[in-house]
């Protein structure tokens, strides 16, 4: 298995890639397979920040038929289809009821429409037809939506990737596999300049502190809600960033909870809304769509949006009745949208990506706006086009279109997962935690906890995950904090109190296998409760934590 290194020291490059978010991880790997050494860089960890905050859809692009931006729904699809094909552990399929309730935007017949013009536009997709769904089956199957005085809607056929983090650490493995060099928690403080051009970046070395020079011909700003900073790096320039914030909340199961997404309206604004079927039992609901001008450091929910989101699903599903009290936790962010002066609607703002390649003074510099899980790969390829043309290389196939990931397995996901239980020496539950988290990249984890006893024993009774996975996290996947490792590389930390609750244990792991001192462990546990009090559990609202994680 590729072994993903997040520390070096280089000195040079073909391409720098400032932003270790979806963006940033689809262009380097598009760049590495094409053969290029592309250095990636971020002052935080893999897919740390907006990239951690999306609703988790790979979006077949039906919400941007209504606005006629069908270049963008042919690309949703067809990227959809290579995702279901290259990443099935990861990539599952998602249907989703679209009620036509009286207060919706669009009239439910031209939504019914909208959803034949989808097939007809998605001809060969690997997931079934689109739906319309009458009274009798909407009583049967969405009983809690009939409630609400609903008479018909649609099922749409999506796809979803419940585990974000698995899926950009995948990506960021596969890009390692093919020679990149991935800094992650090393910031760049200064671009680089040579002959009246952009030559490469300064960055700050995460171990020695010392700010290194990295030449490069070519230097990409995937940064984010953060691409107007690095701007700011290369001199006076017009605003390129006008971030919207966006919520979700986090809650168990309810009364009238739903076996699949519902995509409505909100009752309050008509603002496209997710009921969310989602990981161990749980949901999500989101999201909100705001203007935003604060700071983009620590975003968090503020109750109008727990009160909006709680209202928009309590009236689309009456006996729901969810209260402030029943959020497990939240986690707000900002969308890296084009700027638009004196915004009224976010919504109206287009969801597509765009290259910007800079000249004059800024020349060697591309930036990126926008982007998103679904299309990162078409953006990867669409962003090598250029880098191949400043570089005078000839075109070539993009490598991506059939590169599998990682762990995706070579037989069926159903047919690794019943094979991976069945031999394992783990317990049933660890054993299914770590097929459906890691799919073919269990198995070295498998062979560590079969290496030590202690290794195999489980540190989060909630998900059942177990000692080796922490210590893999740190030994091949390029883990630095704990934060990294609970959140990104385990997911032990999307459980129900933010993986408080193992986090001492995970700390003892590493202080007995993996070279941490007691007191490194003792300032990781503090940093590590002071970092998720930005999704606000309610284990610290009410005082539930461990003692010392409080």
């Amino acid at each position: 298995m590729p072994r993903l290194n997040t520390y070096s020291a280089p000195r040079s490059a073909d391409v720098v890639v400032i932003g270790a978010g979806i963006n940033g991880l689809a262009i380097t790997r598009e760049a590495a397979a094409r053969g290029l050494h592309v250095v990636m860089i971020d002052r935080d960890d893999i897919a740390a920040r907006t990239s951690a905050i999306s609703t988790r859809l790979i979006h077949g692009g039906l919400k941007y038929l209504p606005r006629m931006e069908i270049p963008l729904v042919f690309e949703s699809i067809r990227e959809r289809n290579i995702l279901l094909t290259t990443a099935p552990h990861l990539v599952l399929p998602y249907p989703m009821l679209i009620p036509f309730a009286r207060w919706n935007k669009t009239p439910g017949w031209l939504m019914s429409c909208g959803l034949i013009v989808h097939d007809v536009l998605a001809i060969g997709k690997k997931l079934p037809l689109n739906r319309i769904v009458f009274s009798g089956r909407l009583k049967r199957d969405w009983p809690s939506v009939a409630k609400a005085g609903v008479k018909w809607g649609g099922l749409f056929q999506d796809a979803h990737v419940p585990v974000t983090e698995r899926f950009a650490t995948e990506i960021a493995i596969d890009a390692d596999r093919h020679g990149a060099t991935i800094l992650t928690h090393t910031p760049v403080v200064s671009l680089l300049r040579e002959g009246g051009r952009v030559a490469g970046v300064v960055y700050r070395d995460r171990v020695t502190g010392e700010e290194r020079e990295l030449r490069a011909p070519l230097v990409v700003n995937a940064a984010g809600p953060w691409v107007d900073s690095v701007l700011d790096l290369a001199g006076p320039h017009a605003r390129k960033i006008g971030p919207t914030k966006g919520s979700h909340l986090v809650v168990d199961t309810f009364p009238g909870a739903p076996d699949t997404c519902i995509f409505f309206d909100s009752p309050q604004d008509g603002r496209p809304m997710f009921v969310l079927p989602w990981w161990d039992g749980r949901f999500m609901i989101g999201t909100t769509d705001l203007p935003y001008d604060g700071s983009i450091e620590d975003i968090a929910i503020d109750d109008d949006e727990v009160a909006y989101l709680l209202h928009s699903v309590n009236t689309i599903i009456p006996e729901a009745g969810l209260a402030p009290a029943d959020v497990l936790w939240s986690y707000s962010g900002v969308r890296p949208l084009p700027y638009v002066a004196d915004l009224k609607d976010p919504s109206s703002v287009s969801r597509d990506s765009e290259i910007i390649v800079h000249d004059g003074d800024a020349s060697g510099l591309m930036t990126i706006i926008g982007g998103k899980y679904t299309t990162h790969r078409a953006l990867g390829e669409q962003t090598l086009r250029k880098i191949e043309k400043a570089l005078g290389m000839p075109r070539e196939a993009s490598p991506t279109r059939e590169a599998r990931f990682p762990g995706a397995p070579a037989e069926t996901v159903a047919r690794f997962r019943a094979e991976f239980i069945a031999r394992s020496a783990l317990p049933e539950r660890s054993a299914a935690r770590l097929a459906d988290v890691y799919g073919a990249l269990a198995r070295p984890i498998e062979m560590l906890a079969a290496s030590d006893p202690a290794l195999a024993e489980v540190i989060d009774e909630e998900s059942g995950a177990i000692a080796a996975e922490v210590l893999h996290a740190v030994r091949e996947e390029g883990a630095v904090t704990l934060e990294d490792i609970l959140l990104r590389r385990t997911v032990i930390a999307l459980g129900s109190d933010v993986g408080l609750a193992a986090a001492p244990r995970a700390a003892a792991v590493l202080v007995a296998y993996a070279g941490w001192t007691p007191e490194q462990a003792d300032a990781e546990l503090a940093r590590y409760r002071d970092s998720v009090r930005r999704f606000m559990p309610r284990a610290l609202r009410a005082g539930t934590a461990p003692s010392g994680m409080l």
